[in-house]
């Protein structure tokens, strides 16, 4: 079997990062050959939950499988659609009776993708154990698929380690989601499982997490707490690039993806004199190819 591409974008963090997921997925999935596009969408929602709506424009523009996180239930009135839309899935390790369900298999043109959604418990909620849910889910999809992603959307970077250690040889990937920082430290492990602390997130780069750095200064500065409220920069695409063997289900590489959007020239606010681009590539070893192409098209 052929090998497999699966691309995988970190929180997309409030209408900065929606907007730059839905102008360069179609991009991204056609330079990358994707065969499957994953998207954590537990921030699209003003930076704090989903909204059926923004998920949809998601999924509209080339993601078919979107993944969430301590943010997944947030907006009360928004619960009823995880049991609706089958491409949506919160994290597994919530207890019995949330909506929606934590995995699922996704069956493409003879092959299939399983995707796990699981949350940690260091510094976050004290919901089920990742680790032994994790057991369960696996036993839910079986052999049926080719492909499976786990994504482990925690704040310590000990128990996302260890998450890619226990799982190493029995998934294609793990990886990292929620601290909107993108790691350095992608890998292939021994038993071929792809790993990542960290995807990063789709947001206003020049912001802190996603949200104005003045407001976060403020909470830093006088401890009081200030309202969050999401910045409105220019947009960064944050995530990772897998390939996987597609008969064996193992990982045969790893690269990071930093994709910047800018607006156009009629956008920008007057005097704002840097040249415009489109998309502007940083990742992995074809870094400098990739810039050259997009400041071309």
């Amino acid at each position: 079997m052929p090998t497999r591409r699966i691309v995988f974008l970190g929180d997309v963090c409030s209408r900065a990062g929606r907007d730059a997921v839905v102008a360069l997925l179609p991009g991204i999935r056609e330079r990358h050959r994707a065969d499957f596009v994953v998207v954590n969408a537990e921030n699209v929602a003003g930076g704090y939950g989903i909204n059926p709506t923004l998920c949809e424009e998601l999924l509209a523009a080339g993601a078919d499988c979107l993944t969430t996180g301590d943010h997944a239930f947030d907006r009360r009135d928004t619960w009823d659609y995880y049991n609706i839309q089958s491409r949506l899935l919160r994290p597994a390790n919530y207890p019995p009776g949330a909506p929606g369900r934590g995995q699922a298999l996704y069956g493409l043109d003879g092959w299939a993708v399983g995707v796990i959604s699981l949350v940690g418990r260091v510094f976050m909620k004290p919901l089920d154990c990742p680790f032994r849910r994790v057991e369960s889910c696996l036993e839910q999809l079986g052999r049926q698929a080719q492909v499976l992603l786990v994504d482990f959307h925690a704040e310590a970077t000990a128990e996302k380690q260890a998450m890619g250690w226990y799982l190493d040889g029995r998934v294609s990937a793990v990886v990292g989601t929620h601290t909107h920082v993108q790691t350095a430290d992608e890998r292939v492990l021994p038993g071929g499982t792809a790993y990542i602390t960290d995807a990063g997130m789709c947001g206003a780069f020049d912001s802190v997490l996603g949200m104005r750095r003045e407001d976060s200064l403020k909470r830093l500065l006088d401890g009081l707490p200030h309202r969050l409220t999401p910045a409105r920069g220019e947009p960064a695409v944050s995530g990772v690039v897998v390939e996987v063997d597609g008969e064996t289900g193992r990982a045969t590489g790893i690269e990071r993806l930093l994709v910047e959007f800018l607006p156009s020239d009629e956008d920008k606010p007057a005097g704002d004199d840097r040249a415009s681009e489109t998309r502007r590539d940083r990742d992995g070893p074809r870094a400098l190819q990739d810039r050259e192409q997009a400041l071309e098209s």
